[in-house]
C-alpha cells in the first residue's frame, strides 16, 4: 500500500476509502443473505456502505446491501444510491420523524449497528444515553435472530500508561465521563440480548479512524498549520486508516459470537503526539507550537487479538501523514469536527 497515490479530491478520497481489500472479496463470498447498516450517514458509513457493495458484487454475491439513516446529506445520499447501495430513510430513535419505522426495516442476516452520540454529548447527557444505551436495546430486539457487529469506542478504557502498550479486551472498563459511559451500556445491552436470545454478537472498540477530511491527525495538522498550539498532555495516541478499519468492520461480522465477542480496532502503534506535530509540521514548512507536559497516561488500546483474527493494517503511517499534509496545505473540504482527542475528563 506504501504506492498510493494521494487522493487529490474528495472523489478520490472516498473511492480509495471504498476500494475493497481481497479479503473484502473473499469474506463477501461467505456472506449469506442480506447485510444492513444502522445509522450508516456518519463520517465512517458512507464509505464503509460503497466497501461492502463492492466486496458483495466482485464476489458475485445475490445480497442486498441495505443502508439505514436520516441522510440530511443529499449529496451523500446520492453517492450511496449510484454505488447501488439501497437507502432506507429512518430515525431510528423517532419513528415519528421520518417513514420507515425500525419495525418496518428488512430482517437481515448480517447487521452493522453505528448510530450513537459522542459530540455535543455534555449538556445533552439524556439525549446522548438515549442514543448510547436505550437505543441499541430497540435494535438488539429488532435483530434477535442477525448476527451484528456493534460500533464502540476505546473511550470504555481508562487511561492506562503509555508505556504499557494498551489496554486489552479483557482488561476490566473503566469509562470516564458520561459519554464513555454510556458506550459501556450501549455494550452491556448487547451483551444481555446475546445471552438472552443467542444473538450473535462482536463489538468494535475504535480509536481513532482517521483519513484526510478528519481525525487526529487533522486535527494536529491544522493547528500546526495555523500556529495554533498542539496541547500535548494526552502524549499518545493509536490511529488507524478509516479504510482499514473499514475492512475490519465488515470482516467482523465472521467473528459474532454468543456470548458476545470484543474486538479492539486500531492501528499498532503508540504513537506521540509531540513526534506527530514535528513530522506534520516539516511537511507543512512550520514550526509546531507545543503546549504542556506529556502526563504519563493515555487512552491507548493493544490489538494484538485483532491483528491474529484479521490481519496487519496495510497503510502505514507515512503515507497517513503525506495525506492530511497535502490536503491541509490545498485547503481542501473537511468536516469540521474535532476529534477532542486531547480530552481527559471524558467531557466531550
Amino acid at each position: 500500500m506504501a504506492g498510493m497515490r494521494l487522493p487529490k479530491s474528495v472523489a478520490e478520497l472516498e473511492a480509495l476509502l471504498s476500494e475493497p481489500y481481497p479479503d473484502d472479496v473473499e469474506f463477501g463470498n461467505t456472506i449469506d443473505g442480506d447485510v444492513i447498516i444502522l445509522g450508516a450517514g456518519g463520517k465512517m458509513g458512507p464509505t464503509l456502505a460503497r466497501r461492502i457493495e463492492r466486496s458483495l458484487r466482485l464476489a458475485g454475491s445475490k445480497s442486498t446491501l441495505f443502508a439505514v439513516s436520516t441522510f440530511t446529506d443529499e449529496e451523500t445520499a446520492q453517492r450511496l444510491t449510484d454505488a447501488g447501495v439501497r437507502l432506507i430513510r429512518a430515525d431510528l430513535l423517532d419513528d415519528e420523524a421520518c417513514p420507515a419505522r425500525l419495525a418496518d426495516l428488512p430482517r437481515c442476516p448480517n447487521v452493522i449497528f453505528m448510530a450513537g452520540m459522542k459530540f455535543g454529548a455534555t449538556g445533552r447527557e439524556n439525549l446522548t444515553w438515549a442514543k448510547n444505551a436505550y437505543l441499541p436495546g430497540r435494535i438488539a430486539e429488532n435483530y434477535k435472530k442477525s448476527r451484528i457487529v456493534v460500533l464502540s469506542t476505546g473511550n470504555v478504557y481508562p487511561l492506562v500508561s503509555s508505556a504499557s502498550g494498551g489496554s486489552r479486551e479483557t482488561d476490566p472498563p473503566g469509562p470516564v465521563g458520561e459519554y464513555a459511559q454510556s458506550c459501556l451500556g450501549r455494550e452491556r445491552i448487547f451483551g444481555y440480548f446475546a445471552e438472552r436470545h443467542s444473538t450473535r454478537v462482536c463489538v468494535i472498540r475504535l480509536n481513532y479512524a482517521v483519513e484526510a477530511r478528519y481525525g487526529v491527525l487533522l486535527d494536529i495538522a491544522h493547528r500546526v498549520y495555523g500556529g495554533e498550539a498542539v496541547p500535548v498532555g494526552m502524549g499518545h495516541v493509536n490511529v488507524i486508516w478509516q479504510g482499514d478499519a473499514n475492512s475490519a468492520i465488515f470482516r467482523a461480522l465472521g467473528l459474532a459470537g454468543a456470548p458476545a465477542e470484543t474486538l479492539n480496532v486500531t492501528g499498532t502503534e503508540t504513537l506521540s503526539v509531540r513526534n506527530l506535530a514535528e513530522e506534520l509540521g516539516r511537511r507543512l514548512g512550520r514550526e509546531p507550537q507545543l503546549e504542556g507536559a506529556e502526563s504519563g497516561t493515555a487512552l491507548l488500546s493493544d490489538t494484538s487479538r485483532c491483528r491474529r483474527l484479521l490481519g496487519v493494517p496495510r497503510v502505514p503511517l507515512d503515507w497517513l501523514l503525506d495525506l492530511v499534509a497535502d490536503w491541509v496545505i490545498a485547503g481542501r473540504p473537511t468536516y469540521a469536527k474535532p476529534t477532542k482527542f486531547e480530552v481527559r475528563d471524558g467531557k466531550f
